[in-house]
């Protein structure tokens, strides 16, 4: 845990110097406890209290970058609470798809064409997968670095390298530079190669463990060798034990401030054969601080729940997701089209546009300004009231669009309706509570 303003003050010289631009040592140190300030600031302290509180300083989970490309790397870790309403989750998981190397080159060329277009559009949100990991399965030191170097040239995702051979590690490495891959893995048998290889490459480096003693153990051993950025495996297990070692993990870094422990995690799904469960997995393991989830399903069915579950935790949940407040215009739309008020919160939008869009009937939709927040949420917030309706219309630009004066508002607030009609001058249609029920409802007032 980081150190309090008091303790802080402690390792400081007590001079009162001013010359760090704080009129006194206790000042300064409150600030440098709320990270206003840098501990350069400071010119009189000690070295031996420069180290303690530079060590105290450091993150309690340890941030690592996988990809050497400054628009699609992946950065994991660096988290300060266990739970999101506390503060935010800032660095979402990675999610990825295993390849092998055993597959023929037109087998491999399609897959990783496949998986680099497992790209959706949420909420207004673009939302893909980040990773692909190529299993070294034929032991095979040539074809790993050829299959490596077919990644290379064909894909902008990051890659895990998946080997236990050395040289089968190093040759890929070789075809993959300026990539930065994530080394998998280093055990208590082969640290000291491995983390030469990850140290020689400059390459973040997995390491597999039965227990969290022997991943401890482990991380210091590799640390003493000069391995800084290291992803966590505590083996293949079962689902419940797996999460327990997670969110243990993640206690033990936070609460404890136990750095042996404090790097991101990493864990497989391993289901082949039922993808129901696999995705099931995968959503857990998200839902439970596991930093990369590495899948084997191709569906895109099969990755959307896991991709949508991280986009839904790694977001602040003190800032609603919201869509730009304005006229959007669904279909081909005409003077004579209808329009359709609700609120600026991305779900109900897309919820509404969809349905719209499902009727075939061109519409406009105005997203009022709600601060991001659902019809029920923003009206019991007086966010969605008429008076902010009718300075919406006005400002809009909605009445140079349509030649009438209808509007349709929620079932759920139809209680403004006679109110709105006297503020806005307009005439209020009630439509359905639900989104579902648009499509319908459009179609009767034609």
């Amino acid at each position: 845990m980081a150190l309090s303003g008091l303790e802080i003050y402690k390792l400081l010289p007590k001079t009162n110097c001013k010359e760090c631009g704080f009129p006194t040592c206790l000042a300064f140190a409150m600030q440098l406890a709320a990270k206003k300030t840098a501990l350069d600031k400071c010119v009189r302290v000690s070295e031996e209290a420069r180290q303690a509180l530079e060590g105290a300083a450091q993150p309690p989970i340890k941030l690592v970058t996988i990809g050497g490309g400054q628009d699609n790397k992946l950065e994991i870790g660096n988290e300060t609470v266990l739970f999101r309403h506390e503060e935010t989750f800032y660095h979402p998981s990675g999610v990825g798809l295993l390849l092998e190397d055993t597959l023929p080159d037109k087998e491999f060329k399609e897959r990783t064409a496949k998986i680099s277009r497992l790209t959706f559009q949420r909420v207004g949100q673009t939302i893909s997968v980040n990773l692909i990991a190529l299993k070294n399965s034929s032991k095979d030191a040539a074809k790993f670095s050829s299959k490596a170097a077919l990644l290379a040239a064909s894909t902008e995702l990051n890659i895990i390298l998946m080997s236990d051979n050395p040289k089968a590690l190093i040759a890929a490495l070789e075809a993959l530079k300026g990539r930065r891959p994530l080394i998998y893995a280093a055990n208590k048998k082969n640290y000291e190669e491995f983390g030469r290889i990850a140290k020689q490459f400059n390459a973040p480096l997995a390491v597999l463990g039965e227990s969290l003693d022997e991943l401890a153990e482990l991380t210091q051993k590799l640390k003493a060798l000069g391995v800084e950025e290291m992803v966590l495996d505590s083996g293949e297990k079962q689902l419940s034990a797996k999460i327990a070692d997670s969110v243990n993990m993640r206690r033990l870094a936070l609460k404890k401030t136990y750095r042996p422990l404090g790097y991101p995690t990493i864990a497989f799904t391993n289901y082949q054969k039922d993808p129901f469960r696999e995705a099931l997995m995968a959503v857990s393991y998200i839902t439970r601080y596991i930093n990369v989830v590495i899948m084997n399903n191709f569906d895109s069915w099969a990755i959307l729940p896991a991709l949508t579950a991280r986009q839904d935790i790694y977001t602040d949940p003190q800032k609603p997701v919201q869509v730009e407040p304005k006229v959007y215009e669904i279909g081909t739309v005409s003077k004579k089209s209808p329009v359709v008020v609700t609120t600026n919160f991305s779900i109900t939008y897309y919820t509404v546009a969809g349905e719209v869009e499902s009727s075939k009937m061109p519409c406009y939709i105005i997203a009022c300004d709600c601060e991001g927040m659902s019809v029920l949420t923003a009206w019991a917030a007086e966010k969605f009231t008429p008076e902010k309706i009718t300075d919406t219309l006005k400002g809009c630009g909605i009445t140079q669009l349509v030649s009438h004066k209808d509007i349709i508002i929620p079932g759920y607030v139809a209680m403004m309706s006679g109110k709105l009609e006297d503020l806005s001058g307009y005439k209020v249609i009630v439509g359905p509570k639900e989104a579902a029920g648009l499509p319908s409802f459009l179609k009767s007032l034609s």
